[in-house]
């Protein structure tokens, strides 16, 4: 028998034979890679409670995205220890594109409103899209003794302590920290786990004062429900025209307003980010959408990934600044 020429059969058939496997590997891989996202139901982790406005918010998002395209879009809140179960269950999530984290300034906010946070704010996501900004409205109960804001302002002032302010979120406690500092007057700061919550107590008359996002408070104000002393923005909303502005009324350091973005994990694949962008900017500029944040006073936005990394690192600074200044200690 010739031992040589049988090894070499032997040796090209198993060499072939590895050829074809690794052939069938890589076509598998490629044809893997090119498989359309998404193919599962994507969920938007929300870290408020439903009927907050960023619940809101992400529903009529989700409804318009849901109809337009075919895609399943779920809105899960994961309420509690101050919005960091949300954001730590998306940081730690799969990156592949089906677990996103709907949020907003408060992300940012609670950086330096807590010392220990078990994750990083922006190391720890990736950016997909922004999706609107809107300011604050300064509201109170309907039999609230306060007509307007200079009969607030003569009972903050005269009363240090008494006067209270319900804070459903970081961007509402650190406007009226904000506005306290200015005064030169304490209030008493009441938390709750959200808005809806805050605005019960508030129509109920258990707390005094409450600066909340406009998707939260704008249909109560109109059904009078709750009456509006303020606005937090430079001009006034158009659906307010009869409010003044914080900066109208002496009071131009207490302007600014909330936000909401969409983060990823940060190991997300820039492909998949890239389709969650296009497929969240086409929604905001739906006819139901701009109709439902306008009646809001919410801008819808949209970005690029990177614009949003940009605004991001803006709003570390701003918030830094803005914490400090209102004198609040991390807890």
């Amino acid at each position: 028998m010739n031992y040589f020429r049988l090894y070499k059969t032997l040796k090209n058939r198993f060499s072939n034979s590895i050829c074809l496997l690794l052939t069938l590997v890589l076509f598998s891989v490629n044809v893997f890679s090119q498989v359309e996202f998404p193919q599962q139901p994507i969920k938007l982790i929300l870290p408020f409670p439903t009927g907050s406005g960023t619940d809101g918010s992400a529903r009529v998002l989700a409804s318009t995205i849901s109809s337009t395209t075919g895609y399943t879009i779920i809105v899960e809140n994961k309420v509690g220890a101050n919005g960091f179960m949300a954001a730590e269950f998306v940081a730690k999530s799969k990156p592949d594109g089906y677990s996103l984290l709907l949020t907003s300034n408060t992300h940012i906010a609670n950086k330096f409103l807590y010392k220990k946070l078990p994750y990083e704010p922006i190391q720890d996501f990736k950016s997909i899209t922004l999706l609107k900004e809107a300011p604050l409205v300064l509201v109170v109960g309907p039999n609230s003794p306060f007509a307007n804001f200079a009969d607030l302002n003569k009972k903050v002032k005269q009363s240090p302590g008494v006067v209270s302010f319900a804070s459903g979120n970081s961007s509402s406690r650190v406007a009226a920290e904000l506005y306290s500092l200015t005064m030169g007057s304490k209030m008493l700061y009441v938390p709750y786990k959200g808005n809806p919550n805050a605005i019960s107590d508030l129509i109920a008359g258990r707390v005094d004062i409450l600066f909340a996002d406009t998707s939260s408070v704008m249909s109560l104000v109109k059904s009078g429900q709750l009456r509006a002393l303020a606005t937090t923005g430079m001009s006034r909303l158009a659906n307010l025209k009869e409010v003044p502005t914080s900066a109208e009324l002496g009071f131009p350091q207490v302007n600014f307003g909330s936000w909401l973005a969409l983060l990823a994990p940060s190991k997300t694949s820039n492909a998949i980010t890239d389709k969650l962008n296009a497929i969240f900017n086409t929604a905001l500029q739906s006819e139901s959408v701009k109709k439902n944040f306008a009646l809001n006073e919410a801008e819808p936005k949209g970005s690029t990934p990177s614009e949003l990394d940009v605004f991001l690192s803006a709003e570390l600074i701003k918030w830094s600044d803005i914490i400090t200044k209102a004198g609040i200690q991390a807890e």
